[in-house]
């Protein structure tokens, strides 16, 4: 292959981004991220490590808020 998207040479190459699945929780992806969401809205985060939603449980979906927990109740 060939282009730009696979020069491994320095010039101009895209930044990689580690992303690591975290079973039964969110997708951790090393920051900053712009996400494209299903609808079209482009959303950013500066953050240096990104928690998305892989549930769509969030209330600040894309981005993960813990709503896959489930609470024990005592």
């Amino acid at each position: 292959m060939s282009g730009p998207e696979n020069d491994t040479s320095g010039a101009g190459a895209p930044e990689t981004r580690r992303v690591t699945i975290v079973p039964g929780g969110p997708i951790l992806v090393e920051g900053p991220v712009e996400v494209v969401t299903d609808d079209g809205n482009v959303v950013r985060s500066d953050r240096f490590l990104v928690a998305l939603c892989a549930c769509r449980r969030s209330g600040r979906y894309p981005f993960c808020d813990t709503s896959h927990r489930r609470r024990v109740r005592s």
